[in-house]
């Protein structure tokens, strides 16, 4: 069985609220659409993988993973969907998975379970008995008691064969189902239900983030990493400090763009990693880090976490120098290293002090920085 997987990406998410539509907003270190994504292309069941809504922050999200060009959503979900499965059309799988780019995670058993159901029935979701007592209201009072009897909680992804599915939204017209099941439901066919998880959840509200969080971290174990670097003021260099260039009349002597904040930052995170240090991965000895942005570096030391399945608890970095005055750029700076690090910036702390114009930082002839993390990793 050829089986395609579509990505629905294209929602606003009005009610989860925020800067960032549900789908991209950082989810231990990653957009919630790349833990979808991953969680979809696990087990290598799927063999095509088409995303569908806007190109840019969908390509900036997925970097990396095996995926069809992004086609444009609908004005609907619903008609999101069916340009998704009129793209697929030309590669004629024998079945799809429609998932939310909002459900981060599907249990391990999930797909198998639904491709199985699809060898009886042209159409399989996951769904979860409800077991809450249901009430129907009306005016903030309870207008009666709903019986819970045979009713489920439906999830995604959602399998079907792919003719039946693709028939069914071409016949629905300007119909609005509230998923694709409905669809085919509505056709007569019959839709199979296999057993859903709690895990399965689709980040709704901005709370379901730290929840989701801590289910995917519960078996993980903290790690802590330290990390130092200085480098000499000269004439003649820009002075990039935490990923900024920030205006001095002296820059910092390195190989790089010796950003002693973020040195130190990612050397806290490869020591987290027992990983060695900045030099490890980026000898000074080769020519292609001369002058190099230091950004880059820490890029690869959050790459380094989430390919151990880890993810960043919280980073601190103290600048240490008499001048230039830190304070006026910390903002900045903090959200600056967390756009880097794919994390919150309220993970990210950035802070100054001075010697008390005491030795080489006191004097004016260099910067020094230390950084301290925490990581959570698999146990």
């Amino acid at each position: 069985m050829r089986l395609a997987a579509l990505l629905l990406a294209a929602g606003q998410g009005t009610r989860f609220g925020g800067p960032l539509p549900k789908q991209y907003a950082p989810l231990a270190g990653r957009p919630v659409l790349r833990h979808a994504a991953e969680a979809l292309l696990a087990g290598g069941h799927v063999a095509l993988l088409q995303p569908v809504g806007e190109a840019g922050p969908i390509l900036d999200a997925l970097g990396g993973l095996a995926h069809l060009p992004p086609v444009p959503g609908g004005a609907t979900r619903q008609a999101s969907v069916r340009a998704g499965l009129e793209a697929l059309a030309a590669h004629a799988p024998d079945a799809v998975l429609i998932h939310d780019g909002a459900r981060p995670c599907i249990p391990a058993g999930t797909i198998p379970a639904l491709l199985a159901a699809l060898d009886r029935h042209p159409g399989a979701i996951p769904a979860l008995a409800v077991t809450d007592t249901l009430k129907r209201g009306a005016d903030g009072v309870i207008a009666g008691t709903v019986s819970r009897a045979g009713l489920f909680r439906a999830q995604t992804p959602q399998a079907f064969r792919f003719a039946a599915i693709l028939g069914a939204h071409r016949a629905a017209g300007a119909q609005e189902a509230t998923d694709d099941a409905a669809l085919l439901e509505e056709a007569g066919l019959a839709v199979a239900l296999v057993e859903g998880s709690e895990r399965n959840l689709k980040i709704t509200r901005p709370e379901d983030l730290p929840r989701m969080e801590r289910e995917m971290t519960a078996p993980m174990v903290p790690r802590i990493g330290t990390g130092f670097d200085v480098h000499r003021l000269v004439p003649g260099r820009p002075l990039v400090l935490c990923g900024l260039t920030i205006p001095h009349e002296m820059g910092l002597d390195g190989h790089s763009d010796a950003d002693v904040g973020i040195h130190a930052l990612c050397d806290a995170i490869y020591g987290a990693l027992a990983e060695g240090d900045i030099g490890t991965h980026f000898p000074p000895s080769q020519t292609r880090w001369k002058d190099a942005d230091s950004a880059q570096f820490l890029v690869h030391a959050a790459g380094r976490i989430a390919a151990r399945g880890g993810v960043l608890s919280n980073a601190d970095v103290t600048l240490i120098c008499e001048r230039p005055r830190i304070g006026p750029h910390a903002a900045a700076m903090r959200q600056r290293l967390a756009d880097l690090l794919g994390v919150g910036v309220d993970r990210v702390g950035v802070k100054a002090t001075t010697t008390e114009r005491l030795g080489f930082a006191g004097r004016g002839e260099g910067i020094a920085a230390q950084a301290a993390v925490c990581l959570l990793l698999p146990g």
